[in-house]
C-alpha cells in the first residue's frame, strides 16, 4: 500500500525518501508514505493560498454540496477505510467501523452549520451611521492530527474549516497516514477544486516548522501532547497565528455511593477500555466512595476480564495491540509502580509481545493512591486503577489536583450532588452518568494544560472564522 503526498490536486512523492508504516498487531510493513519535509509543506501552502481567494467567495450552499459528495462516499466505503485504519493504528474493526461513523457526522454536521454563518447589524449611537458585523474565513488552515483517530481527528478540522470558506493543509501522524490518503482520496472523488485541501505525509519537525513560520497560515489546528502544543505555540508567537490546540488529558472519573453501580461500570468499560485505552479523554484516575468500592471493584474486575485481545481484524476482539513500544513500556512502568507502592491487581497486569507487536491485558489496580504515576501522568493504556474517597468534595479536590482539563466522568442519581460536581469540576468536556459525551454537534476541547479552543459545535466553526466590525458613516 503506497500513500502519496497530494498537492493542488495532484498525487506525488516527492521527498527524503519513505517511511514505513508498521501494522501494530503483527510487527510486518504495511505501507509506504513519502517523507517530505519543508519543500513540500511550503508547495502545499501555497497551492492553498493560491485556491483560498476563489474558495472562500464561494457560496456555503456549494460548499455543503461537496463536503455531502464527500460525506457519502465515506459512508459508502467505510468499510474499506476501516479496515485501513484498523490495520495501521490497531484498533478493532468495529471501533473503526464507528470512527469512520463519527468522522461523517462532523462532515455532515458543518455541511449544514455552514449556511449559518451570520454577522449582525448593531443599532448606532447617533443619526446617519451603521455598524455592521460580518463573519469571514480565517484563511489557510494548517493541520496536525494525532495516530490514535486518524480519521476522525481530520474530518473533525477538516469539515467546519471547509464549510467556512478556508482551505486546508493537513499532516497525518508518521504512524498512521494511510487513513488519511484513503479520506483524502475520497474527497478528492467529492470534486473539491485544486489546492482547497492539500495533503503532506513526512518529518512532523520540519513541516510543523512550515506550518508556524509560513506568513500565507492564518491558522494551526492541532491535536497531540501537550509538551508539542507548547512547542507550537511558541513557534507560532512570531506570526501571531491563530491556534486551535487540542492536547493531553487525565480524566478524573467519579462514582458516588448513590450511583447505578452497573451503569457505572458500563461507563467505565466504555471511556476507560475504547481503543486500548488511547484515548486522551479516557477515565484515567476512577474515584469511587469508600461505602460501594467492594462491589463496584468486583463487577468492574469481571467486566474487564471478559475483554478479548488480539488483533483488530480477528472476530469478537475488544481490546487491539498497543501502538507501539514506547506505549506499551509506559503501560508496563505505570503498572509496576502501582503495584510497589501498594495497589492490588484485581486482573491483568500483564501483557505480552508477539513478533514487535505490542498488547497489554484489560488491568483494574485496587488501592491506588495519590503518589502512584497512573494517577498522576496520563497512561494512554488499558489500566483502571480505583482510589476510594469520602466527601463529594473530596472527590471534586482529587478531581482537580492536576494541571490537565479535558474530560471528566461522575456518576450520579442525585440532582443537587451533581449539579454541585458539574459546576465545580475544572474540565471542558463532562459526563454525567455518560461514559462517551463526544458529539459533532456539541463542543471539545479542554481547560488549563489541555489546550485553547473547540472542536465540534458551533464553536467548532466559529474556530475558522474572523469577525470584521464596518463602521459606516452615510
Amino acid at each position: 500500500m503506497e500513500g502519496k503526498h497530494y498537492i493542488y490536486g495532484e498525487w506525488t512523492t516527492e521527498g527524503d525518501g519513505v517511511i514505513n508504516v508498521i501494522n501494530p498487531a503483527t510487527g510486518e510493513p504495511l505501507g509506504t508514505v513519502p517523507n517530505g519535509g519543508e519543500a513540500e509543506a511550503t508547495r502545499a501552502i501555497e497551492a492553498a493560498d493560491a485556491a483560498f481567494p476563489e474558495w472562500s467567495k464561494t457560496t456555503a450552499y456549494h460548499r455543503a454540496e461537496l463536503l455531502m459528495k464527500w460525506h457519502d462516499l465515506l459512508l459508502e466505503n467505510k468499510q474499506e477505510v476501516a479496515e485501513i485504519l484498523t490495520k495501521e493504528m490497531g484498533k478493532p474493526l468495529a471501533e473503526a467501523i464507528g470512527e469512520i461513523e463519527y468522522s461523517a457526522a462532523f462532515i455532515s454536521w458543518y455541511a449544514e452549520e455552514g449556511k449559518r454563518v451570520y454577522g449582525r447589524t448593531i443599532p448606532a449611537s447617533k443619526e446617519g451611521k451603521r455598524i455592521q458585523v460580518n463573519k469571514q474565513p480565517v484563511g489557510v488552515v494548517a493541520s496536525i492530527t494525532p495516530w490514535n483517530f486518524p480519521a476522525a481527528m481530520m474530518a473533525r478540522k477538516m469539515a467546519p474549516a471547509l464549510a467556512a470558506g478556508c482551505t486546508f493543509v493537513a499532516k497525518p501522524a508518521k504512524l498512521t497516514p494511510l487513513t488519511a490518503v484513503k479520506v483524502y482520496e475520497l474527497a478528492e472523488q467529492a470534486g473539491f477544486p485544486k489546492g482547497v485541501i492539500n495533503l503532506v505525509t513526512g518529518s512532523a519537525s520540519k513541516i510543523g516548522k512550515v506550518f508556524t513560520s509560513h506568513p500565507s497560515v492564518r491558522k494551526l489546528t492541532f491535536t497531540g501532547s501537550t509538551e508539542i502544543g507548547k512547542e507550537l505555540m511558541k513557534q507560532s508567537s512570531e506570526t501571531m497565528l491563530n491556534l486551535s490546540l487540542e492536547l493531553g488529558g487525565h480524566a478524573p472519573f467519579i462514582v458516588l455511593d448513590d450511583a447505578n453501580i452497573d451503569l457505572a461500570v458500563k461507563g467505565v468499560m466504555a471511556s476507560k477500555f475504547r481503543n486500548a485505552g488511547q484515548t486522551c479523554v479516557c477515565g484515567n484516575r476512577i474515584y469511587v466512595q469508600e461505602s460501594i468500592v467492594e462491589e463496584f471493584s468486583r463487577k468492574l474486575q469481571e467486566a474487564a476480564g471478559d475483554l478479548k485481545v488480539g488483533n483488530g481484524l480477528d472476530e469478537g476482539v475488544e481490546i487491539g495491540p498497543l501502538v507501539d513500544k514506547d506505549g506499551y513500556e509506559k503501560v508496563e512502568k505505570h503498572v509496576q509502580d502501582a503495584v510497589d507502592k501498594g495497589a492490588k491487581v484485581l486482573v491483568g497486569g500483564d501483557g505480552r509481545t508477539e513478533n514487535d507487536a505490542y498488547f497489554y491485558n484489560p488491568t483494574v489496580l485496587l488501592n491506588a493512591s495519590s503518589d502512584m504515576l497512573v494517577m498522576n501522568e496520563e497512561t494512554f493504556g488499558p489500566v483502571a486503577p480505583i482510589m476510594s474517597f469520602k466527601t463529594d468534595e473530596e472527590a471534586v479536590k482529587l478531581a482537580n489536583d492536576t494541571r490537565f482539563g479535558l474530560a471528566a466522568y461522575f456518576f450520579t442519581e442525585s440532582m443537587s450532588r451533581g449539579t454541585y460536581i458539574a459546576e465545580n469540576l475544572d474540565y471542558g468536556i463532562v459526563g454525567w452518568n455518560d461514559g462517551l459525551p463526544s458529539a459533532a454537534q456539541a463542543p471539545f476541547g479542554g481547560m488549563k494544560e489541555s489546550g485553547i479552543g473547540r472542536e465540534g459545535g458551533q464553536e467548532g466553526l466559529e474556530a475558522f472564522l474572523e469577525t470584521k466590525y464596518i463602521s459606516i458613516q452615510l
